[in-house]
């Protein structure tokens, strides 16, 4: 007799996106996200607002998602959530609603880890044309965190290197801000890169020993850079925007993969992924292909599963789950959940 297959909700709400999805096996039945405009004109997310957001989307979007997946709230197996790490606020937006409804319905409550989940997004059935095999190396790069971590099973991963400061995604806004685009600038950088020439400016490079990270010295170059430039001419950002893009992106990208370069030397292991919302960045996804003539078996997520999403919630929740790592009533959100 074969073992039923499981059908899991994921609920998402670490920052400023609201994501529920459906989980039947490994195949994901509805993804469906609400993001929060309110916060583009305070450049960046703000956690009181976003969590007021959260408490105005959760509903309609649970109950888009399973009417989307055409799934009744009694056929769930199991719901997943994000335990954290993210804003506190937001995170127990979605931690309160999934215990309530797991209560209600009387099924199993499972807390995910926000970043193991990004890098199991890439076991979905359908989320890029070449699913990593075990171990592989995996590029985490969003707002909040920047890591690799080489995966050797769904839940087995160590973290080889991480940021000392700031993360790439924070870099790439912070730096859309000291150049006057509005928030979220990294993918507004992204753009502008595609005219510009990524050569014509050059910022400080890191000095971090290991596979570790820093981009406050980056961040700090590029800022004297615009100062000195506008002494000379008042209108250098706007009149060099893109090759100043395309510079940062070039800048940016080069420190990722020098890392992950050095780490497929340490390890010998040449199956590489990446993960997060900054791995949603052409420039990143282009150069990371380049690599396949190295002999790197890579692996890129499908966009819908890069940036914060419910479906990599639900899929790492079915790991959790097959191992009975369940969690209780008493369980709380954890803005600093550790890996």
């Amino acid at each position: 007799m074969t073992a039923k297959t499981k059908i899991i909700l994921g609920i998402e709400s670490s920052c400023d996106d609201t994501s529920a999805a459906v989980l039947v096996g490994n195949q994901i039945r509805a993804n469906i996200i609400a993001g929060q405009a309110v916060h583009e004109s305070f450049g960046g997310v703000v956690p009181e607002l976003a969590s007021r957001a959260h408490q105005e989307n959760i509903i309609p979007v649970v109950s888009k998602a399973l009417e989307s997946a055409q799934i009744k709230l009694t056929d769930l197996d199991a719901i997943a959530f994000t335990q954290g790490p993210g804003l506190m606020g937001s995170l127990t937006v979605g931690t309160s609603f999934a215990k309530a409804l797991a209560l209600a319905l009387q099924i199993p409550l499972v807390g995910v880890h926000h970043m193991k989940a990004h890098i199991l997004a890439h076991l979905i059935d359908d989320a890029s044309d070449h699913k990593p095999s075990f171990p592989f190396l995996c590029l985490t790069v969003s707002g909040g965190h920047t890591q690799i971590v080489q995966v050797n099973a769904p839940l087995d991963m160590q973290v080889l290197g991480f940021t000392i400061d700031d993360a790439a995604g924070e870099a790439y806004d912070k730096a859309a801000k000291m150049l006057g685009l509005p928030y979220p600038g990294g993918p507004l950088i992204d753009q502008h890169a595609q005219l510009g020439n990524p050569t014509a400016f050059q910022f400080a490079k890191p000095q971090i020993p290991e596979l570790n990270f820093s981009f406050s010295g980056l961040k700090t170059s590029i800022l004297y850079t615009l100062q000195a430039a506008e002494k000379q001419d008042p209108d250098f950002r706007k009149t060099h925007l893109n090759d100043l893009c395309a510079s940062i992106q070039n800048s940016i990208v080069s420190i990722l993969l020098q890392k992950l370069e050095k780490a497929v030397q340490q390890t010998g292991i040449k199956t590489v992924a990446i993960a997060g919302g900054v791995s949603a960045n052409s420039e990143l996804r282009k150069r990371l292909l380049e690599k396949q003539t190295k002999g790197w078996q890579v692996s890129i997520p499908k966009m819908s599963y890069c940036t914060d999403n419910a479906a990599m919630i639900a899929m790492a929740g079915s790991f959790y789950l097959a191992e009975g790592q369940t969690v209780g009533q008493e369980i709380v959100a954890d803005p600093r959940l550790k890996w």
